[in-house]
Protein backbone atom coordinates (compact mmCIF):
# COMPACT_ATOMS: atom_id res chain seq x y z
CA UNK A 1 0.00 0.00 0.00
CA UNK A 2 1.23 3.45 -0.86
CA UNK A 3 0.98 6.20 1.60
CA UNK A 4 1.18 9.85 1.09
CA UNK A 5 2.12 12.36 4.07
CA UNK A 6 2.01 16.22 3.63
CA UNK A 7 4.94 17.27 5.87
CA UNK A 8 4.26 21.11 5.86
CA UNK A 9 3.89 21.82 9.04
CA UNK A 10 4.59 18.90 11.07
CA UNK A 11 7.36 18.57 13.30
CA UNK A 12 10.79 16.45 12.47
CA UNK A 13 10.59 14.07 15.39
CA UNK A 14 6.78 12.99 15.25
CA UNK A 15 7.33 12.66 11.30
CA UNK A 16 10.08 10.53 11.28
CA UNK A 17 8.27 8.17 13.75
CA UNK A 18 5.23 8.07 11.99
CA UNK A 19 7.34 7.01 8.65
CA UNK A 20 9.45 4.35 10.07
CA UNK A 21 6.21 2.44 11.81
CA UNK A 22 4.84 2.57 8.15
CA UNK A 23 8.06 1.00 6.97
CA UNK A 24 7.98 -1.48 9.03
CA UNK A 25 4.69 -2.52 8.11
CA UNK A 26 3.13 -2.49 11.53
CA UNK A 27 0.06 -0.60 10.12
CA UNK A 28 -0.62 -3.53 7.86
CA UNK A 29 -3.15 -6.32 8.93
CA UNK A 30 -0.15 -9.11 7.17
CA UNK A 31 2.29 -7.70 9.99
CA UNK A 32 5.60 -9.96 10.38
CA UNK A 33 8.45 -8.48 12.17
CA UNK A 34 10.86 -10.60 9.72
CA UNK A 35 9.08 -9.49 6.83
CA UNK A 36 10.49 -6.40 4.62
CA UNK A 37 6.32 -5.53 4.33
CA UNK A 38 4.86 -3.76 0.90
CA UNK A 39 4.23 -0.30 2.06
CA UNK A 40 5.64 2.60 0.43
CA UNK A 41 5.99 6.30 1.80
CA UNK A 42 5.89 9.49 -0.09
CA UNK A 43 6.53 12.61 1.83
CA UNK A 44 5.69 15.70 -0.03
CA UNK A 45 6.79 19.33 0.62
CA UNK A 46 9.86 18.13 2.87
CA UNK A 47 11.03 21.86 3.17
CA UNK A 48 8.60 23.34 4.79
CA UNK A 49 8.57 20.63 8.03
CA UNK A 50 9.75 21.91 11.57
CA UNK A 51 11.73 21.44 14.00
CA UNK A 52 10.65 21.82 17.58
CA UNK A 53 13.20 23.93 19.19
CA UNK A 54 15.69 25.77 17.87
CA UNK A 55 18.10 24.92 20.46
CA UNK A 56 18.19 21.01 18.21
CA UNK A 57 19.57 22.26 15.50
CA UNK A 58 22.93 23.39 17.24
CA UNK A 59 22.72 20.61 20.12
CA UNK A 60 22.03 17.47 18.06
CA UNK A 61 25.26 16.45 16.62
CA UNK A 62 25.48 14.10 14.14
CA UNK A 63 29.00 11.44 14.16
CA UNK A 64 30.77 9.21 11.38
CA UNK A 65 34.03 8.05 11.05
CA UNK A 66 36.44 7.83 7.83
CA UNK A 67 38.01 4.50 9.66
CA UNK A 68 41.22 6.32 9.93
CA UNK A 69 42.74 6.99 13.40
CA UNK A 70 41.72 10.19 14.22
CA UNK A 71 39.24 11.26 11.88
CA UNK A 72 35.75 11.17 13.87
CA UNK A 73 33.88 13.83 11.94
CA UNK A 74 31.00 15.74 13.88
CA UNK A 75 27.97 17.60 11.84
CA UNK A 76 25.17 19.33 13.83
CA UNK A 77 21.61 19.19 12.65
CA UNK A 78 21.80 23.03 11.77
CA UNK A 79 25.19 22.48 9.43
CA UNK A 80 23.43 19.35 8.11
CA UNK A 81 20.17 20.64 7.13
CA UNK A 82 22.08 23.71 5.35
CA UNK A 83 24.51 21.82 3.49
CA UNK A 84 22.33 19.00 2.54
CA UNK A 85 18.80 19.77 2.75
CA UNK A 86 16.00 18.54 4.71
CA UNK A 87 15.40 15.46 3.11
CA UNK A 88 18.77 13.85 3.58
CA UNK A 89 17.84 15.25 7.61
CA UNK A 90 14.42 13.50 7.21
CA UNK A 91 16.00 10.13 5.95
CA UNK A 92 19.07 10.12 8.03
CA UNK A 93 16.12 10.24 11.13
CA UNK A 94 13.95 7.56 10.04
CA UNK A 95 16.72 5.68 9.35
CA UNK A 96 17.90 6.01 13.20
CA UNK A 97 14.47 4.82 14.07
CA UNK A 98 14.28 1.78 12.36
CA UNK A 99 15.35 -1.47 13.75
CA UNK A 100 19.22 -2.39 12.80
CA UNK A 101 19.01 -5.52 11.55
CA UNK A 102 19.22 -7.01 7.78
CA UNK A 103 15.70 -5.74 6.60
CA UNK A 104 16.93 -1.68 7.48
CA UNK A 105 18.63 -1.15 3.76
CA UNK A 106 15.64 -2.74 2.01
CA UNK A 107 12.68 -0.69 4.16
CA UNK A 108 14.57 2.40 3.70
CA UNK A 109 14.36 2.38 -0.02
CA UNK A 110 10.97 2.54 -0.54
CA UNK A 111 10.77 5.93 1.12
CA UNK A 112 10.47 8.45 -1.42
CA UNK A 113 10.60 12.05 -0.24
CA UNK A 114 9.54 15.12 -2.99
CA UNK A 115 10.56 18.57 -2.00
Amino acid sequence: MDYTIDAKGKRLGRLASEIAVILQGKKSPKYDHRVEGNDRVLVKNCDKMEVSDTKKLKQRVYYRHTTQIGHLKAQTLGDLWEKRGSAVVLRKVVMGMLPKNKLRIKRIKKLVIEK
